[in-house]
C-alpha cells in the first residue's frame, strides 16, 4: 500500500532529512587517507543522538552500522569497521538513515578522497546529474518508470555505465521502506501515476563498468562483479502539485567539502530546492 503524505507530514519528513543532511556533511568534513569507516560511524551516530535522531540503519534487519560505507568497487551496504581503511585516490559511498519524530530521512553522497582519477570522477559526476535527471522526471502525471527512464538513458545509453538491477529507490515516511520502488531503469509511461503527496528516495547505483553485482560473504556488502567502482547519490523527495520538493540537502555536504584539504576534486553542486 502507498502512504501519500500530508504537508504536515512531509515537513517531518523534511526535519529528519536535515539532520541525515548534516550527519553526511560530518561525514565529508572528516573523511582523509589514514581514516577508518569504524571512525566515521562513531562521529555519525553520536551527532544523529546529538540531535534527537535515532540512527535509521542501525539494527534495520540486524544491520550493525549507523552507516553504509561502501569504497571504490562496493556498491552498497558496506559495513563500516576498524580494518576499512581509506586511502588517497579511493570513492566512498556513504548512505545515512535517521528516524526523527516517527519520521524517516535517507540519503547518500559519493566523496572522492585525495587524488581520484578523472575517469573515476566522471563517473561521479554523471551519476550525480543522473540523480536530478530522476528528480526532474518525478513530476505529478508522469510514472515511476520515467523517473528509471531518465536515469538509465543518461547514465547507460550516453555514458555507457552500467545501472544496477537488483537495488532501487523506494518510497520513505513512516517506514525507512515503502512502497512503491523506484528502479533507476524502465520504460517511459509504465509503473504507479505519480501524485502529490508521493514520497520516494531516488538513489541512482550506477558501475563504471557492466550492471552486474554479487553479494559479499558478510552476507550485506554488494559489489560490482567486474570490480569497477561504482558511484551512490540519493535524494528523498516529496511530490508537490507545484513540482519535487527535495527533502535532504546537499549543499551541506557540499559546504564541507569546501574546508576540507583532503577532497581535492569536488563535484559541481546540483541545484537543491524545489525543482
Amino acid at each position: 500500500m502507498i502512504y501519500y503524505k500530508t504537508d504536515e507530514e512531509i515537513e517531518l519528513l523534511r526535519q529528519a532529512n536535515l539532520v541525515v543532511s548534516k550527519t553526511l556533511a560530518l561525514v565529508g568534513s572528516m573523511l582523509r587517507p589514514g581514516m577508518t569507516g569504524k571512525e566515521i560511524d562513531d562521529a555519525a551516530e553520536a551527532f544523529i543522538r546529538d540531535h534527537g535522531g535515532v540512527p535509521g540503519f542501525k539494527g534495520y534487519n540486524n544491520f550493525p552500522a549507523s552507516l553504509c560505507v561502501s569504497p571504490n568497487e562496493q556498491v552498497v551496504h558496506g559495513i563500516p569497521n576498524k580494518e576499512l581503511v581509506f586511502k588517497d585516490g579511493d570513492i566512498v559511498s556513504v548512505d545515512c538513515g535517521v528516524v526523527l519524530n516517527g519520521f524517516n530521512g535517507d540519503a547518500a553522497y559519493t566523496f572522492p578522497i585525495g587524488n581520484v582519477s578523472e575517469e573515476v570522477m566522471k563517473l561521479l559526476r554523471v551519476t550525480y546529474e543522473s540523480l536530478y535527471k530522476g528528480i526532474k522526471a518525478a513530476r505529478v502525471g508522469n510514472r515511476i518508470g520515467d523517473i528509471g527512464f531518465a536515469i538509465q538513458d543518461y547514465t547507460e545509453r550516453k555514458h555507457n555505465y552500467g545501472v544496477v538491477r537488483e537495488l532501487v529507490g523506494h518510497g520513505v515516511g513512516r517506514e525507512l521502506h515503502e512502497a512503491p520502488e523506484v528502479p533507476n531503469y524502465g520504460k517511459r509511461g509504465r509503473g504507479l501515476r505519480i501524485k502529490p503527496g508521493l514520497t520516494i528516495a531516488i538513489e541512482p547505483m550506477i558501475n563504471m563498468g557492466k550492471k552486474y553485482v554479487e553479494t559479499s560473504k558478510d552476507g550485506w556488502t554488494y559489489v560490482t562483479k567486474d570490480r569497477l567502482p561504482s558511484a551512490h547519490f540519493e535524494h528523498s523527495v516529496a511530490i508537490r502539485r507545484t513540482g519535487v520538493d527535495i527533502l535532504s540537502d546537499h549543499s551541506f555536504i557540499e559546504a564541507a567539502l569546501d574546508k576540507n584539504e583532503y577532497i581535492v576534486k569536488r563535484l559541481h553542486p546540483a541545484t537543491a530546492g524545489v525543482v
